[in-house]
């Protein structure tokens, strides 16, 4: 019996949208820890980075304890942050070999080698004054006593940075220029050495594409100096393929495993016969084993036990908008599924017997779980969790709403999206028979991204309020395979915009929600879906913007080099980056819209939402704009996450809702309401 429905008799009777609800933006702001990146260290231990909003957004390195239920120790001393700027969006900061680390520091972005245990890093790079080179997703080199790093260059060029494959070598003297390795391509990524032969594999694209538009393995021979001798394409060489591999890795044989989409459009993962040059499928599946390489660092599967004798990995992949963790035995080529209680999940780590895993589920929110398995390692014996962005998220259980996937028809005759649907739900309170939620749509970023539909405080804040709350995967979306994923080439700013009004109107139209309550919410490229929604169509009734894109071609002129060719593919010609631009069509705004803006924004710049802002309060429209000292793209700090999301739900309340709310929230100014 669904809990859900029991005890409605002795509920009490509230307006949607007015109900309390102990899920505080407070308790929301803390709950915003995140992992980035895991790793084993000598003696069998988790170590992985931690972001903390109570601490301005610090990234810090920390250990699992040495007994269960004991705390996480840092291994990060105070006055450093493990957190890389490569390609903007960072990762893969820190490698470990035993118990030594080296990591990428934020504030002067050079790398430092740490022992675990010991609080003073030496630095390994040369210091180059505001943070102008960058490394990130390096390895250690058994071969050469070296640490093998993706190397950007910003110091002959801001705009233009050059990427190449560097070595450092690991010593306790004076800090040294890198070695260059291997250069030529814009991009590389996923420079990973073979334990057992002088060689490595990489994975490099150029522009006019992203990484998982086409991408090349190669891999690369050393002469005895340790540079590239000899170098051979493993994938993504032929010109009658179009693929994208990733994430190549060698066993501790010596054996090189990838991921890869050619001719199925899915990402699978293959196993490369150096001998020949040929790459096998080692299990066909219509599903994603992997995903888009925003960021560095990315592990999706790994080999069991220490010398990978067992001939099986551990991987996820994502189908139907549920991941799937299982054991593939790459002998027999056959997969078993592994249950455990994520649906959604992120990174895989392998130990001795067990495996690492980060994910999340509806009802957990995103940890990291030891896993261990039984003697044939085809069960869970054991499922713990090491980590959770929220330790205390369990007491608002009896809150929660649960997702619905659903599968909706977009503009195309038998064509369909996806989303997450959260009905409002709250243990005390209910709506009244005669009227629908007011609905509130997420248009997530990216926009090549994906929502996951797992626990997330910041969406139960809405519904466990008396909102319901969609999370839309339009067409462009990560997840589906490489033809829906393509769905946007070319016409970002319609299609995306056209599945979240579909998906509005469906939920309109099947009875869920109130049609003349829409409202719609989106972060960075979420926010530029967002704005041409309020734009372009008349489907909602206000609008919310979080660092959103306004000027699609001030944002082209200002963009870094791993996406200055990608909005092009997006958009296309210059016409069309004039007509989908919210700030070209002010005249069009036909309801209130608030935003929110960092001003230290290099992706977004904060004109833009400064521009949008005045246009829409000369043209009378009930508009606001907050804007906060020190954030960059995205929001870090606790005080401001709480600070969006409460003048978010107020701003809604008194122009849309119909309803007061029940927290004691202070509504900011509202031009041309107030």
């Amino acid at each position: 019996m669904d809990s859900h429905a029991t005890g409605i008799a002795g509920k009490r009777t509230a307006p949607y949208g007015s109900w309390e609800s102990p899920i505080s933006a407070t308790a929301v702001s803390a709950a915003g820890r995140t992992a980035e990146g895991l790793a084993v260290a000598g003696d069998g231990r988790l170590v992985w980075v931690e972001t903390r909003p109570e601490e301005g957004g610090r990234a810090v390195l920390v250990k699992e304890p040495a007994e269960s239920g004991g705390k996480a120790r840092d291994v990060t001393p105070q006055g450093f942050t493990v957190r890389s700027l490569a390609q903007e969006y960072g990762g893969g900061a820190f490698a470990v070999q035993g118990d030594i680390v080296v990591f990428s520091n934020y504030t002067d972005q050079r790398l430092y080698k740490q022992t675990i245990g010991d609080n003073s890093p030496q630095p390994l790079t040369p210091d180059y004054a505001g943070s102008v080179v960058r490394y990130a997703d390096g390895v250690f080199d058994p071969h050469f006593h070296r640490f093998v790093t993706i190397m950007e260059d910003h110091r002959h060029n801001s705009s233009n940075p050059i990427t190449t494959v560097a070595a450092i070598r690991i010593s306790d003297q004076a800090a040294e220029e890198p070695t260059m390795v291997v250069s030529g391509s814009d991009f590389y990524a996923f420079p990973r050495v073979d334990p057992t032969k002088k060689r490595m594999a990489w994975i490099e694209w150029s522009n006019p594409n992203m990484s998982w538009d086409k991408s090349q393995l190669w891999v690369g021979y050393f002469n005895e100096k340790g540079e590239v001798q000899k170098r051979v394409c493993v994938a993504g060489g032929d010109p009658a393929l179009v693929e994208s591999p990733t994430e190549p890795k060698w066993s501790s044989k010596g054996e090189l495993f990838f991921i890869t989409d050619r001719r199925s459009g899915f990402w699978n993962i293959y196993k490369w016969d150096e001998q020949s040059n040929v790459a096998t499928i080692l299990y066909s599946l219509d599903a994603e084993f992997s995903k888009p390489m925003w960021i560095f660092g990315v592990s999706s599967y790994d080999f069991l036990g220490k010398d990978d004798s067992s001939h099986k990995i551990i991987s996820c992949y994502r189908q139907n908008g549920k991941s799937y963790v299982g054991v593939l035995d790459h002998d027999s080529g056959t997969f078993s599924n592994i249950d455990i209680p994520f649906t959604s999940v992120n990174n895989i780590v392998s130990g001795d017997g067990f495996f690492y895993i980060e994910g999340a589920s509806a009802s957990l929110p995103v940890s990291i779980a030891k896993v261990t398995l039984d003697a044939k390692r085809t069960m869970a014996t054991d499922f713990s969790i090491v980590w959770s962005s929220s330790e205390d998220v369990g007491k608002f259980k009896s809150y929660f709403s649960l997702p619905e996937f659903v599968e909706f028809p977009t503009v195309i005759p038998g064509q369909h999206a996806y989303a997450y649907f959260y009905a409002p739900y709250n243990d005390v309170f209910q709506g009244s028979s005669n009227e629908k939620p007011p609905l509130l749509v997420r248009t997530h970023g990216g926009p090549t991204d994906e929502a996951r539909g797992v626990l997330d405080l910041s969406v139960q804040y809405w519904t466990s309020r008396g909102w319901a709350f969609v999370d839309v995967n339009y067409g462009g979306s990560s997840g589906y395979g490489r033809e829906f994923r393509e769905r946007l080439l070319g016409q970002w700013g319609v299609v995306d915009v056209n599945d979240c009004c579909s998906c509005a109107t469906f939920l309109v139209e099947t009875g869920r929600v109130d049609g003349w309550r829409l409202c719609v919410t989106g972060e960075s490229a979420g926010g530029f879906t967002t704005l041409a929604c309020l734009a372009f169509r008349q489907t909602f009734k206000a609008g919310s913007s979080l660092f959103g894109i306004a000027d699609l071609a001030s944002l082209r002129a200002g963009m870094h080099k791993f996406e200055a060719y990608y909005i092009d593919n997006l958009v296309g010609n210059k016409q069309a980056y004039f007509e989908r631009s919210p700030i070209n069509f002010v005249d069009k705004f036909s309801c209130p819209v608030i935003l929110f803006q960092g001003l230290e924004d290099t992706v977004v710049s904060s004109d833009q939402a400064t521009k949008i802002y005045n246009a829409i309060k000369d043209k009378g429209l009930p508009v606001a704009l907050v804007e906060y000292e020190g954030e960059q793209h995205g929001f870090r700090k606790a005080e401001n996450i709480k600070f969006t999301l409460e003048q978010e739900m107020v701003f809604f309340a008194r122009l849309v809702g119909k309803f007061k709310v029940a927290d004691d929230i202070t509504p900011i100014k509202i031009e041309n309401f107030d």
